[in-house]
């Protein structure tokens, strides 16, 4: 498991592939505030409630400028099945090999159902416009996160 990200810390640059194989970098949402929240699989009951939150309050965030950007392990394909069942407008992006989840400290050990495994942390992290971890959470949990992160966002 990788050492976890505190306020201050450089957020690690990354190119992932987005819901339609097209490459997101990092560095290319810089300028604006980023929500980039880490989840363990589209389509399950937890990441759906959470996605749908994000866009529930994605016109908001905008507004305040903040970007939300999605990822998973899980290949494009499924990605671009997840956005369109759910009406995500937001972009989802692709770490099939968890490298960037591994560099955010969001894989590794955790308890699921009394048993410790090795997988997806659900983490998220606010990013300034000049690329520093603003805020970094770990272990949140799918419902009232957003609430959370509205309010300390102070919106």
């Amino acid at each position: 498991m990788s050492d976890r990200l505190e306020p201050g810390d450089v957020a690690p640059e990354f190119e992932l592939l987005d819901a339609d194989g097209a490459p997101v970098t990092l560095a290319s949402l810089r300028g604006r505030r980023v929500i980039l929240y880490f989840y363990p699989a589209a389509m399950t009951p937890g990441c759906t409630k959470e996605s749908v939150d994000f866009q529930s309050n994605l016109a908001e965030l905008e507004a305040a400028g903040v970007t939300v950007v999605g990822v998973s392990p899980d290949k494009p394909a499924k990605l671009a099945k997840f956005r369109e069942k759910e009406g995500l407008t937001f972009p989802l992006l692709s770490d099939p090999d968890t490298e960037v989840l591994k560099a955010y400290g969001a894989y590794g050990e955790k308890k699921l159902y009394g048993k410790v495994v090795v997988g997806v942390i659900r983490s998220t992290f606010i990013i300034d416009a000049e690329g520093k971890v603003e805020k970094a959470y770990y272990n949140v949990k799918a419902t009232g996160h957003v609430e959370r992160l509205r309010r300390d966002l102070e919106l």
